[in-house]
């Protein structure tokens, strides 16, 4: 700044230099303009990965745990035992699967025996190779502070630590959100029905946010994502990298469901009609879980009341209900079940009868402990010339939001704040453009999920019934 009041002039490298240190010095955040789904603006971030942000020397020390769950450090040096975050997975149509590596610290060479200290399995480089875009280049070893892709990895995902078997480690853990929005998609052609599903699997194993499954009533194939541009564009992958054409229905918001009270519930099933027969009886506590523990199970029983061996098909009864929900067939979310009291017939039970009894139960004792449903909430900012706040605050009303706040924005612009259901959220993207003659943004991100209003939940199960 001295320098351009003095002289009036930088040179480009003076003003790389000093944008550089200032982002360093987390002073400013550099901002870059693009669009992936159209591939543009990814050469000048990848540009300005390299100019402005730090090597791998200037980063400090990564923490990470070892299999004790001690803290411990791993510096960027090639002296230090070897770690690595797997943090891609990606398909070749010539190598097939290609692991992208970030090496935190040590060197490892092609063949080199490595630990997955996440799966807790071992792992042999086959080749490695340094990718440039669509290139390989095969190399022989890779040092801390280097990014390549190995081949021939069997069990390695995203987010997959590997290591030196002597020092193990786990680094940064990656926590990948659940789907909010679903769409069904079918071959157009028979000859696309097989490379559609070899397709979605390949897509599935690279985006641990992308999910693929298989309606058991319709026979469709449904995939999930984080929101519309993000299957937007697996659908124009399938085209462009596996050359499948398929149809695309309406995006299907991935609503759940969870109870708010709690009941204690009996589960009996019983087939006993002359030879050997069915015989399963529970006793249940059911009742909400703390938020996002998921399914909690205790057994409570005493005296032997339900056999130890039928206890694992209890759950097992449970969760199978849950994930085919008690309301609108929504998996249910955030439940602890205690078994408590039952009992058996020393011929007719086993573990069937057991699986179907605690299905049974946790049905009955769900639909008493105050079902709701629940939908995506999703964290809205709209960036907007004053002139049309009052326009964009009344559509973000009119669509179930809840505004928290709004800031100064750069230029004069404001910045609105809201929390908006998923399911108001479709072409919005247009309606904002027509409202404010395109002046406007927004962004969108999942936040959480929350209680439906009555009226639309009646709604939900009504079109579900």
């Amino acid at each position: 700044m001295d320098k351009y009041l003095e002289e009036g002039e930088l040179s480009e490298a003076e003003i790389k230099a000093g944008l550089r240190q200032r982002t360093l010095n987390n002073e400013i955040v550099l901002a870059t303009c693009g669009s992936a789904f159209k591939n543009k603006g990814v050469q000048a971030v990848l540009d300005a990965v390299i100019e402005f942000l730090p090597s791998p020397t200037e980063v400090k020390a990564i923490r990470g745990e070892d299999e004790n769950g001690n803290s411990v450090e791993r510096h960027s040096s090639d002296e230090e035992p070897f770690s690595a975050l797997a943090f891609k997975i990606a398909t070749d149509p010539f190598v097939g699967s290609l692991t992208f590596l970030r090496v935190y610290s040590g060197v490892v060479n092609s063949g080199d025996s490595v630990y997955n200290s996440v799966k807790e399995k071992r792992e042999r480089f086959g080749r490695i190779v340094q990718m440039h875009a669509n290139k390989r280049e095969e190399i022989k070893e890779i040092r801390a502070g280097d990014i390549a892709a190995a081949i021939g990895l069997k069990n390695v995902t995203t987010g997959d630590t590997l290591c030196d078997s002597d020092h193990k480690v786990i680094l940064e853990r990656m926590e990948f959100p659940e789907p909010v929005i679903q769409i069904a998609v079918e071959p157009r052609s028979k000859a696309d029905q097989e490379k559609m599903g070899v397709a979605l699997g390949k897509l599935a194993a690279e985006d641990p946010s992308f999910r693929v499954e298989t309606d058991e009533e319709s026979g469709q194939t449904l995939i999930s994502g984080m929101g519309e541009l993000h299957l937007d564009i697996i659908v124009d992958r399938m085209k462009r990298e596996f050359s499948v054409e398929c149809n695309v229905g309406k995006p299907q918001v991935a609503y759940r469901e969870t109870i708010r009270g709690k009941t204690e519930v009996e589960g009996k099933f019983v087939r006993q009609s002359g030879g050997r027969g069915q015989y399963g009886h529970v006793w249940l506590k059911i009742e909400p879980s703390e938020p996002d523990e998921g399914f909690v199970f205790v057994d409570e029983v005493v005296g032997g009341a339900v056999p130890k061996e039928y206890i694992g098909a209890v759950a097992k009864g449970i969760e199978e209900q849950m994930n085919n929900g008690v309301l609108a067939g929504y998996p249910v979310l955030d439940v602890k079940a205690t078994l408590f009291d039952g009992s058996y017939h020393d011929v007719d039970s086993n573990e069937m009868a057991f699986k179907i009894a605690g299905s049974m139960a946790f049905k009955k004792g769900a639909l008493q402990a105050e079902p709701v449903i629940l939908e995506p909430l999703m964290k809205v900012e709209v960036t907007t010339p004053e002139d049309w706040m009052g326009d964009v605050v009344g559509d973000l009303n009119r669509r179930r939001g809840m505004i928290e706040g709004m800031d100064e924005g750069p230029a004069g612009l404001k910045v609105i704040r809201a929390k908006v259901p998923l399911s108001q959220m479709f072409g919005y993207a247009t309606d904002l453009r027509s409202a404010t003659q395109g002046r406007a943004s927004y962004s969108m991100e999942f936040s959480e999920y929350a209680d439906v209003p009555k009226n639309v939940a009646d709604a939900i199960i009504a079109e579900r019934g």
